[in-house]
Order: structure tokens, then sequence, then C-alpha cells
């Protein structure tokens, strides 16, 4: 299990430094936008490259910040049924929930990802939109986003094995989202 963990720990290495990198993705796009607005109002003047360059950094914000945001175990669940079990039965529940639904999807999008790639770079697919980009940089971040998320797929489920077996302490233990109303009150105000 030590070798598995050692390499789980490198894909987790290399999806934080890529989840924090690209949270800058954000600003260039902001600055993109607010850009070319300006250059539109004042000189009249502005280009769907420039629309489809914001577009370009914010899909890659979102498909190289996935793989981050599951490693942070910050994805979507519905906490008010996951919040009722014990946490080995969450543990069974993130294990299921990786291993049925997570990995089967991301190796579907690969499976027809990797083609449609290779096909847009292959004839340099151009933007049908008059002095837009090339598109294949746009499909290539879909790939690469499911990459890094597949492998982190694979990181977290030899974590929830790891921790499920007694090899490893759990780093994320459950807190509810959300607490009940009673403990949301501030003892003074309770009297």
């Amino acid at each position: 299990m030590k070798p598995l963990l050692g390499f789980s720990r490198l894909i987790d290495a290399i999806t934080e430094r890529i989840g924090k990198a690209v949270s800058w993705l954000i600003l260039v796009a902001v600055l993109v936008s607010a850009g070319n607005a300006v250059i539109r109002k004042m000189f009249n003047m502005s280009s769907n490259a420039w629309l489809e360059a914001q577009w370009y950094l914010f899909g890659a914000a979102f498909m190289f910040a996935a793989a981050y945001t599951l490693s942070q175990n910050e994805h979507i669940r519905i906490d008010v049924v996951y919040g009722m079990f014990s946490r080995r039965v969450q543990h069974w529940i993130d294990l299921f929930g990786h291993v049925f639904f997570l990995m089967p999807f991301v190796v579907l999008m690969l499976y027809y990802l990797v083609p449609y790639v290779r096909m847009s770079y292959v004839s340099g697919e151009l933007s049908s939109s008059a002095g837009g980009l090339i598109i294949w940089p746009a499909k290539a971040i879909l790939l690469i986003g499911f990459v890094l998320l597949a492998l982190q797929g694979v990181s977290e489920i030899i974590k929830k094995i790891a921790i499920m077996t007694g090899n490893m302490d759990d780093p994320t233990p459950y807190v509810p989202a959300h607490a009940p109303l009673d403990d949301a009150v501030a003892p003074e105000a309770r009297s």
C-alpha cells in the first residue's frame, strides 16, 4: 500500500500546483474581458478573438481546477443525506461513487476526446466566427482537464481504500456543512 500512497501523494501534489496556478486564469480572463469592453466602447472596435480567448481562459480554469476541487473534497453532493451516515459509510459511498460513476465517466470522456482533439488539430479547425481563434486548444483543454480528473480519481480511490483499511488517517473528517438551527444561534440569544 505504501507505493500506492506515494503515487497518490505525487498526483495530489501535481493537482494542487495546477489547481492553485490556474486561479490566475480567472484574473487574466477578467482583464481580457474588461480590456475588450473598454476598447469596444472607446474606439468602437472589437474582435471575436478576444471573446474566444476569454472563453478559453474560463474553460481552462474550470477544467484544470476540477481535479483540485475533487482532491479538496469540495465537489457537490447531497449533504443532507450523506451527513446522516457514519464516516465509515461515507467512505464507502465515496469509494462507490468514484469507482462506478466518476471513473467510468472520465474514461468514456477520454475515449471520445482523444480522437476529437486529434481531428481538430490535424484539420487546423478554426472558429466559425470572423476573426476567431483556432479551435484545437479549447478542445485540448477539455482533454487535459479530464486526464487530470482521471489521475485525481485514481488518487482518491487509493486514499479511500487506505483509510478504510487503516493504512492512512482520514485527512478530511466530515463536518456537516449546515449546523442544526439551535447550534447556529448565539448562546446569549437563546436565553
